[in-house]
């Protein structure tokens, strides 16, 4: 769900995983978006040119958080982690995590290949991902745009799919926790059984509750679960392109998160 009037978008990704936004560019954005304060999430790594929890910009303010998906047994999820110190658990992880994208984004584009017989002009780096991948497919000779690439060849189960080799959800938590002043869950009504998602954050200091999903949700489930293990409220809008302040909490609900942000 969304707010019409969020005080932060405390979701978005950048060019250091795979997002469209540089830190150049979000002032602007955030301005164009009308939202005073940002958390920059990107997937498995810190940003390397937040060098603080939490910076300014030309008058913006940035949250250094990220994401991490973890593997609960019979789920993964996404993890959010706010106001990102650099710790010996979490670099430990990341270096791992990147390690393992970077193999297995050389593994996806091999398959690809052989499916294709078409090569694939793709700079394999840190912060690599399958949209990276999807993105250079669509501009080869393959006959595949972005969406089929997914579709066909590197979604979940097609041909040229690798799984990624995840943390396990306590040491996801606890790596988070080691470096972060909060922790949240992300998107729970985007996995297969959001209630079963919701029960993990016992283990959590928050939720997203101000997301925009495009489809109605039962916020009564996010609301009961805020009050039963004593949740923040976050929010933002998964920007992956150059649109922020689609989501967020709104003033009253940031001030309780940014109160917990020890570099606020």
């Amino acid at each position: 769900m969304s707010h019409e009037n969020p005080a932060a978008d405390l979701h978005l990704h950048t060019t250091a995983s795979d997002g469209q936004l540089t830190i150049e560019q979000l002032p602007a954005a955030a301005h164009a978006g009308g939202v005073e304060v940002v958390a920059v999430t990107d997937h498995d790594r810190y940003h390397p040119e937040l060098d603080a929890p939490v910076v300014e910009r030309d008058g913006l303010t940035i949250i250094h958080g990220i994401e991490l998906r973890v593997d609960a047994g019979d789920r993964q999820v996404d993890l959010l982690g706010y106001g990102v110190e650099q710790t010996p658990a979490l670099t430990r992880e990341i270096t791992r995590l990147q390690e393992d994208r970077v193999e297995r984004a050389r593994e996806i584009v091999e398959r690809v290949e052989d499916e294709t017989e078409v090569i694939i002009d793709i700079d394999i780096q840190d912060g690599v991902g399958r949209p990276h991948i999807a993105r250079a497919i669509d501009v080869s000779d393959a006959p595949y745009d972005y969406q089929g690439a997914f579709d066909e060849l590197i979604g979940g189960g097609s041909p040229c799919y690798v799984p990624r080799e995840l943390p396990s959800f306590d040491d996801g938590v606890a790596a988070l926790k080691s470096a972060c002043d909060v922790v949240s869950l992300a998107h729970p009504f985007r996995y297969r059984d959001p209630a079963g998602a919701i029960e993990l954050c016992a283990d959590l200091d928050a939720i997203e509750r101000y997301y925009p999903y495009g489809f109605p949700v039962e916020t009564d489930l996010l609301d009961s679960a805020i009050e039963k293990y004593d949740l923040l409220a976050t929010g933002g809008s998964d920007c992956h392109d150059t649109r922020l302040g689609r989501a967020g909490p709104p003033r009253d609900e940031f001030s309780r998160i940014s109160d917990r942000i020890s570099a606020f």
